[in-house]
């Protein structure tokens, strides 16, 4: 080697030990955080989250759930964040495809994301592989999608559609002598026939009958036609002659026909051709869940003249104008700052509330030096006694004795669903009827989707 390359080489050498000194006392410093640490890309005493919905789609969308975890990021950064941790909410259009899906997960993992919290999508195959590597749990998703309860990262604060749908079933299988489903035609609305009828069956009712809509059809007349037809199909339950007093089978009041609509946002679009078809005023009763119905549809649609009115709806939660919610409602006035998209009437607003109470209360349960990542998140909520909600839902825990037996929805952890009615233009407590009731024995019974 000659003297100019010796020289060169040497000088190399010294640079390099040179700046790796350098970068080991910056950090020791706390001049920035280390890739995948506690702080994320925000710095060390920042949490980095992310909630992503569909938000500009042609078909459900839920601009609620992220307008309400920037009101929460708000509000808790100005009582100085969780724990003394700032609070850094990222938000993601899912745009309601796998795509969109992926890209809102692949966006948490790039910005170190801690966990994904209070999100919708019905593509759970599409967000949770990249989530699943990198370690991030998805905490408090709406539940649309079945992968939310089977994957071993995912903490589901509520039992999703199958509860709704399976406490739906509960409900007209106490009212109805036939009821007809009208559901998506879509890889997550195949199991819905299953839930429904689990919940009929528990009242010993037949099948109802399962009809199709595409997910974004601006024209659901022809499902209106086939579910006025399969409801009024319905002969009078045994027992004897109708009543004259409150027109009901004499005997156990099971002759009325029932339609079921769970479309999301086209539910509306359903029930306005199923009105139209109805042109004999045979006025089945009609059902729905909270998410394809809400408070904010039915003050849109008439308030008291509301299609919707007399309608039955199961929720997860209390009805909204339970005190229960009055934190919530505060945060929503003091700080989504005029943002109408978060409607603390909206179950996707409620659910992403909730979520984040969960992601609150474990972070406080960290110590102040104790490093929190995706994967020591994930460990502490996997290990943690139950976290109360405040009365929302009932404590919640996801340790493995924690776990219910229900088919194909193993990381179930709430069954609990709420009855409600829409009466006087308002969704409120059906009158007569259980307050909530847990699905979890009623789904369990049901058979899994193929």
């Amino acid at each position: 080697m000659t003297t100019r390359r010796c020289a060169a080489a040497l000088s190399r050498t010294f640079l390099a030990r040179t700046t790796a000194m350098a970068m080991g006392a910056c950090l020791v410093a706390g001049c920035g955080a280390l890739p995948g640490g506690s702080g994320g890309s925000g710095g060390a005493d920042t949490l980095t989250v992310m909630t992503f919905a569909p938000v500009n789609s042609k078909a459900t969308n839920m601009p609620g759930m992220p307008g309400m975890a920037k009101a929460y990021e708000r509000w808790v950064n100005s009582k100085g964040g969780i724990n003394g941790r700032k609070l850094r909410v990222l938000t993601c259009d899912e745009r309601n495809t796998p795509t969109g899906a992926a890209d809102c997960a692949r966006k948490a993992v790039a910005e170190k994301a801690v966990a994904v919290i209070g999100s919708y999508s019905q593509h759970g195959r599409a967000f949770l592989a990249p989530l699943e590597a990198e370690g991030i749990p998805f905490i408090g998703g709406y539940g649309v999608s079945a992968e939310e309860f089977q994957s071993p990262l995912s903490y589901p604060v509520n039992g999703g559609q199958p509860v709704l749908v399976a406490g739906a079933g509960h409900q007209l299988g106490r009212a109805c002598a036939k009821v007809a489903l009208v559901r998506p035609d879509t890889l997550a609305g195949d199991s819905l026939p299953l839930q429904l009828n689990a919940g009929l069956k528990a009242n010993q009712m037949g099948p109802a009958s399962d009809i199709r809509a595409a997910e974004d059809s601006a024209d659901l007349s022809a499902q209106a036609n086939e579910a006025l037809a399969a409801s009024s199909a319905a002969a009078p339950a045994k027992g004897g002659a109708t009543s004259a007093k409150d027109g009901k089978d004499g005997k156990d009041g099971k002759d009325r026909g029932c339609v079921a609509a769970v479309l999301g946002a086209r539910t509306e679009t359903f029930f306005d051709a199923f009105r139209r078809a109805d042109s004999q005023n045979r006025k089945p009763q009609i059902s729905s869940v909270l998410g394809s119905v809400s408070q904010a549809l039915v003050d849109r649609t008439g308030g008291k003249e509301s299609p919707f009115e007399g309608a039955y709806v199961t929720s997860w939660y209390p009805v909204s104008t339970d005190p229960l919610w009055t934190q919530m409602r505060n945060v929503i006035s003091d700080h989504a700052f005029g943002d109408n998209a978060v409607d603390p009437d909206d179950s996707g607003a409620q659910t992403t509330w909730i979520a984040y109470t969960v992601f609150s209360e474990m972070v406080k349960r960290f110590k102040e030096d104790e490093d929190l990542t995706g994967r020591t998140l994930t460990r502490k909520l996997n290990q943690s006694d139950p976290v109360k909600t405040g009365g929302l839902t009932p404590d919640l825990s996801w340790r493995y004795q924690d776990m219910r037996a229900v088919s194909g929805f193993p990381r179930m952890v709430n069954g609990r669903v709420t009855f409600q009615v829409v009466q006087q233009g308002r969704l409120v407590a059906q009158p007569g009827g259980e307050q909530s009731m847990d699905m979890t024995k009623t789904l369990e019974q049901a058979p899994r989707s193929s």
